[in-house]
Parts: C-alpha cells; sequence; structure tokens
C-alpha cells in the first residue's frame, strides 16, 4: 500500500454604527472622521492595506500548500507513474480525465471519449459528463492545450498548480467576509492565520489535490462573502445586482464542481428560511437568493444532460415549496405573538409537506433511484433501524463518515480558535433569540424591552445569516467527518470576526456593566493583536520545522503492479477488483475498469457489490460466472482487503460481505441468530491453494507481496 518514507536525499434587524464600509465620514472600524476628504482617504488607505494582506496571504497560503505536497512526496523527483499514484481512489479516476483529454488528437475527440465512454465501465457505454462532475477537467484540459506553456510546464503541474491557486481565492474569499462582517480588515487578517495554523482541520487539498470538494470550497466561500455583502444595507441598485451576480456565478461554480453541492445548498436554504421565518433578513433579498439556487443548480442539469439526480434532489423540491407556501401564506409576518407562532408553525408544515409532495413526485416520474443509498445510510446512521444494506454500512464503516472525533476540539483549542468561537456563538445566539423573540413579539412587547435602554440588543442581517450558516454547518460536520471542512474554515471567520466585533464587545462590557464606547474600541483592537502575536509566536516554529522535514513517496508494490499491467496485458484488457485501485488502473495504464469508486449510480453499486465476491465465501463458479458477465479478463485481489485489520470485526469489506449474502462473519464474536455458515470457503483465501476447482477458471499471472493478479480463463 502506499506510505511515505523519511527522504533519504536531498426589521428586526439595526444597522450597527461601524458596518457600511462605503457610508460617507466613516471608518471601516467604526470611528467617525471629522471631514469628508479625510474619511475618503482614510477608506482608501484601509482598504488599500487590508487588500495587501488579503492577497498576500492568499497567495502565501498556495506557496505553503505546494510546498507541503512536493516535500511530502518528492514530487518533481519521482516517476510519472508515481505521481499519478499519488492521486488516491477517487482523485485518480477524476484526474484520468483530464489525462484522458490531454492525449486526445484533438478536443473534439476527447469529448466525445467522454460522452461515448466504454472504458470507465465494461460491457456498459457512459456519459462521463453526465454521470460526474469533471468539467472542471476538462476546461483545464483544454486550457493547457491552447495556451503556450507545454514547453514549460508538464500537465500534471498545470494541474496541482491550479488547485494549489484556488486555495488563494478561497483564504482572500475567508479574509474578506470577515473584514465586511467585523468592518476591520484586521478581523480578516486573523480568520486568514486561523485558518493556515489550523490546516489539518481546515483543508486537506495538499494530499488529496483532485477531490471535488477542493475545487467547490473556494467558490463556496465566495458565495458566502457575497451573499454577506448583499445582506448589508443602504446598497446602491449597481451594487445590489453586481452582487447577486457574483452570487449566482459563485453558485453556479460550486454546484458545477461537486456532486454534494445540493446537499450544502439545502442546508443553506434553511439557513435563509429559518432568518425569514423570524424576520430577520430582508424577504425580497431572500427570494432572490431562492431563485439564484435553483436557477444554478438547473444550468448545471443542463450542462450535464439533464441529471436526473439534480432534478431530484430535495434543494428544487423545498425552494420550490417554500416560495408556493409565500404565495399562500401572503400575512405570515402580522399580528401578536401567539398569532404569528401559529402561522409560522402551520407554515413550516406546509413547506416541509410540499417539499415531500413534489420531490416524491418527481422521483416517481423520472424512476430516480441514484440517491437511495444516501437516505439509506442517513436512517441507518442517525438510528432509525439497523440495515444489512451493504452500500449503507459500507459508509456508515468509514471514518471519514463517522462523528467527529473529540481530539479535533483540542486541536482547535490549542490555537484559541475553538475557545473564541464558542464565546462569540453564545453571545451572537443569545442576541438572535433575542432579535427572534422581539420581531414575532408586536409592538407591545417592543416598547416593554426598548425601556431598559442597556439591554437593547441589534443583530446585523448578515451577521444573522453567519450566525446561522455556521450553527447548521456546525451540526453537520459533528454527524459526519469528512464535512468538517466546511466549518472549520468559516469557523475562522466567525471567531475572527466575534472578536473584532464592535457588537460583541458591547454587548459584553454591558453584561460586566464596564461599558464605554472608548474601552469598546480599544478592546476590540487589543485582544485580535494579542491573539495574532500568541499564534505567531507558538506556531511559527512549528510551520518552519514542517517545511523542511523532507520525504518521500515509497509505493513499490503498486509501482510494479501498473507496470506489469502496462508491459503484459493488451490495451483492450478488461480488470476487475477493488474500487479504489481501479481508478489508480485507470489512470496509470488506461486499461478498462468494472467498477470504480464515484458511487452515485445504482447500477454501479449493484456491480460492485456482485464484484466483491471475491472477497466473499462463493464459490469459484458463482465467482467466474459473475466477473465474466462484465467481461472481466483479469482480477486483482488485494491481500490488505482480504486479511484487513484497518476495520474492527464486522467493519471489515468481507464481513459486510458475509452480512449482506446472510453468513456467519468470521473470528470470535456474536452473529446474529439467523445468519448461516457459508458452504463455501473465503474465495480470496482459498484461491491462492491452487485447487483444480479455481485453476480450471482462473490462472495467476502476477504477484507481490500486496497484490495477487488472476487471469480469467475464457471457455466456449
Amino acid at each position: 500500500m502506499t506510505t511515505i518514507r523519511q527522504r533519504r536525499v536531498g426589521k428586526g434587524t439595526d444597522v450597527a454604527e461601524d458596518q457600511p464600509l462605503e457610508e460617507k465620514n466613516v471608518k471601516p472600524d467604526g470611528k467617525t472622521v471629522s471631514g469628508h476628504t479625510g474619511g475618503k482617504l482614510w477608506n482608501i488607505l484601509s482598504i488599500t492595506v487590508g487588500g495587501i494582506f488579503a492577497i498576500s496571504l492568499g497567495l502565501l497560503t498556495s506557496v505553503y500548500v505546494a510546498t507541503l505536497h512536493e516535500n511530502d512526496l518528492w514530487f518533481s523527483n519521482i516517476k510519472e507513474v508515481e505521481r499519478e499514484i499519488s492521486f488516491r481512489t477517487e482523485c485518480g479516476l477524476y484526474y484520468s480525465y483530464y489525462k484522458q483529454m490531454i492525449q486526445a488528437a484533438s478536443i473534439q475527440q476527447g469529448l466525445h471519449g467522454l460522452v461515448y465512454d466504454n472504458k470507465t465501465e465494461s460491457v456498459r457505454t457512459i456519459n462521463i459528463l453526465e454521470r460526474m462532475n469533471v468539467y472542471q477537467e476538462v476546461f483545464l484540459s483544454i486550457l493547457y492545450r491552447i495556451l503556450p506553456i507545454q514547453q514549460y510546464l508538464e500537465p500534471v503541474y498545470f494541474y496541482i498548480y491550479t488547485l494549489f491557486g484556488l486555495q488563494a481565492v478561497y483564504v482572500i474569499a475567508l479574509y474578506v467576509t470577515s473584514w465586511l462582517l467585523s468592518g476591520t480588515w484586521l478581523s480578516g487578517l486573523l480568520a486568514a492565520c486561523w485558518y493556515i495554523t489550523n490546516r489539518v482541520d481546515t483543508t486537506r487539498v495538499e494530499f488529496t489535490i483532485p477531490l471535488r470538494e477542493n475545487w467547490a470550497l473556494p467558490f463556496f466561500a465566495v458565495q458566502i462573502a457575497a451573499i454577506t455583502y448583499l445582506l448589508r444595507t443602504h446598497l446602491q441598485p449597481i451594487q445590489e445586482k453586481l452582487t447577486l451576480m457574483t452570487v449566482f456565478i459563485a453558485t453556479f461554480l460550486f454546484s458545477l464542481t461537486w456532486q454534494f453541492n445540493q446537499f450544502m445548498m439545502l442546508i443553506q436554504a434553511l439557513a435563509l428560511f429559518i432568518l425569514d421565518c423570524f424576520d430577520m433578513l430582508p424577504t425580497a433579498k431572500v427570494v432572490w437568493l431562492y431563485f439564484i439556487q435553483i436557477c444554478g443548480l438547473l444550468l448545471v442539469c443542463v450542462l450535464q444532460f439533464f441529471n436526473s439526480m439534480i432534478l431530484g434532489s430535495l434543494l428544487i423540491s423545498f425552494n420550490a415549496s417554500v416560495l408556493i407556501a409565500r404565495t399562500i401564506q401572503k400575512n405570515l409576518k402580522k399580528g401578536g405573538l401567539l398569532n404569528r407562532l401559529g402561522k409560522l408553525i402551520l407554515h413550516v408544515l406546509l413547506v416541509l409537506c410540499l417539499t415531500l409532495l413534489i420531490n416524491k413526485f418527481i422521483k416517481k416520474i423520472l424512476n430516480l433511484e441514484s440517491d437511495e443509498h444516501i437516505f439509506k445510510f442517513l436512517k441507518a446512521k442517525f438510528g432509525f433501524g439497523a440495515t444489512r444494506d451493504f452500500d449503507a454500512n459500507l459508509y456508515l464503516c468509514e471514518e471519514a463518515f463517522g462523528l467527529l472525533p473529540l481530539n479535533t476540539f483540542s486541536r482547535l483549542s490549542n490555537t484559541l480558535l475553538f475557545c473564541v468561537y464558542v464565546f462569540v456563538l453564545f453571545l451572537m445566539t443569545v442576541a438572535a433569540v433575542i432579535v427572534a423573540f422581539r420581531n414575532l413579539s408586536g409592538s407591545n412587547q417592543v416598547q416593554f424591552m426598548e425601556k431598559m435602554e442597556e439591554c437593547t440588543i441589534t443583530l446585523k442581517p448578515d451577521a444573522a445569516y453567519n450566525l446561522i450558516h455556521t450553527v447548521l454547518f456546525g451540526c453537520l460536520a459533528l454527524s459526519t467527518m469528512r464535512m468538517k471542512y466546511l466549518w472549520t474554515s468559516h469557523m475562522c471567520v466567525f471567531a475572527s470576526f466575534g472578536l473584532c466585533s464592535t457588537e460583541v464587545w458591547k454587548l459584553t462590557l454591558k453584561c460586566v456593566h464596564l461599558y464605554t464606547s472608548q474601552r469598546t474600541r480599544v478592546i476590540k483592537y487589543f485582544v485580535p493583536i494579542i491573539t495574532l502575536l500568541y499564534i505567531s509566536y507558538k506556531f511559527w516554529p512549528g510551520i518552519m520545522d514542517e517545511l523542511s522535514e523532507l520525504r518521500e513517496f515509497y509505493d513499490p508494490d503498486t509501482v510494479e503492479l501498473m507496470n506489469w499491467i502496462k508491459s503484459n496485458t493488451p490495451n483492450t484488457a478488461v480488470f476487475a477488483g477493488s474500487m479504489q485501485l481501479l481508478a489508480g488502473v485507470k489512470l496509470c495504464t488506461g486499461r478498462t475498469l468494472t467498477n470504480h469508486p464515484h458511487y452515485e449510480d445504482k447500477h454501479l453499486r449493484e456491480r460492485t457489490k456482485q464484484i466483491y465476491q471475491i472477497y466473499a465465501k462463493t464459490s469459484p463458479e458463482d465467482v467466474y460466472r459473475i466477473l465474466r458477465s462484465f467481461g472481466t479478463d483479469y482480477v486483482i485481489l488485494e491481500d490488505s482487503i482480504c486479511y484487513e485489520r484497518r476495520h474492527s470485526r464486522g467493519c471489515r469489506l468481507r464481513d459486510l460481505l458475509d452480512v449482506a449474502n446472510g453468513h456467519i462473519m468470521d473470528g470470535l464474536g456474536e452473529n446474529e441468530p439467523d445468519l448461516k455458515p457459508s458452504l463455501y470457503p473465503r474465495f480470496c483465501e482459498e484461491i491462492k491453494k491452487n485447487l483444480p476447482s479455481y485453476t480450471v477458471h482462473f490462472t495467476r499471472v502476477f504477484q507481490n507481496k500486496t497484490f495477487h493478479v488472476y487471469k480469467l480463463a475464457k471457455h466456449k
């Protein structure tokens, strides 16, 4: 298996006093300037300095992750096959389409090969552009072909440098979001520094470069920054139109580059829905955002040849339901507290029922089953009954889809990020609850609360949105570790905003009866600067040590396997094996596969379960019949799967297959009472004994310490 070794050589919302950057005579940090000219000069100077810091930190982050990648793998020195093997699992599959487009005789032939692909799934022609989110690979390959850079830059470097460059966009977007929320670029500086020092928990781009989220999240961050700006008050019409256009473009690019886009935007739509119900956002802007989400997703649907999974997404059903419900309930935001609460409950129920009905209707019309494995997984994960479903258990047993480990919080606390985040989250949540209650209560309660002037609390629309955003994505991250990168990056934004926010410190000081405007201004700059100095002092030496540590890619068994396949098998040969390994086989050798890691297709999931019988207790005749039905010429068996120890009993691949087949699992431990012993031994173990019942169908043609390759006999 792949390892890294030490290198041997070389309304309810009030506008806060410091919000509008564009207002006359107001600094970004909230100070009133004594003259119009002085105010404009200060704004220009502040924006210039803040912009320079933003761009510099973005570029430094790109260089940082690129250097880590080079130092970990010695990427510039290893062979091409080793570089390609370093793109693990589905990353290798995605990169293979970029390579395929580069090597095609022309752009037209390359596109034709993707639209009519018969090498990704044997005995089946599929449309890669419809099935997978690989338009970014298509765009990059075309760009590489038309730009005069072939003599100076290898295709692989053009690809990875683009991904590392997107990290600069990501960091700049986080920086700008925090700056917009707090009114000072010091907040953006702190957000960027937290993102870098918490790199282990904020990104994994340096070792999973082609992963879809590494393409998508920078655009998602840009979208959040644009929404934050859109929700500010006093925008000019031209500013609002340009911001809406930015939101649409970012939403479209985010949706185009990641297959999980609909689920992330559904959470975003829920955030908008919650805030709109409590009258904490401008209604017109919320409606615009609903339409932008729908239009962006439908445009992607068209580009993906009317992908049915997009049409049947919960996001489209939910947004359509909200817009319909708003039309039905026109007086939703009028009346007293009890009246509003009653209307609100009915509104929520109406939206929920309409969403389920519309989604059920669309899926019935389209006969859509591509995403059923996700709902099976969610049902089992949250305790709505045990399941023996192979696909659901495959997800449940993966650490990435488990709960967020507790040690994540200790790492985030070491940089003070989590501590500050909890403090800001608590204060902002209290403020949001009070504002929501005030909005629902009506005039009598408002007058009552305004009698206590020192307790009057405001919450800007942009801050309210980012609050609900971080809460909902925090819940997602806590339940599914793989999604933590959506939360932790925004955590940097939210915590830095709170630490530099006039409102947060004003509320805090009022609670302890120490509030003065001068004291608030001093604290909002002093505390962030002290935090930055602490982070620099504690983590700068570690970052320098990390950058000086040199390692080397080392996976001789996989390299030997790929070289053997290229040298000893015909170009038309069909290979079966594990999803993860076959992605590398396609990238490194160009051979045809029986299955692959892109799991969002029911037919492929059923095919994968059948092929995985090579690791189950199945007769050699049945395995041979299954493999030949998919046109298999060679099957690759991996000792790391056959004798797996990475997972505990019950989560090993062979255990999942045994349970799905109704067989008792290996080893000591309990089994469900209706499971029975298998009539056959485990195929991957028994085939190595060279018994006649196996050799009549399978001939071993290659082996090393990790892999065993068998050629299938072609019986008449």
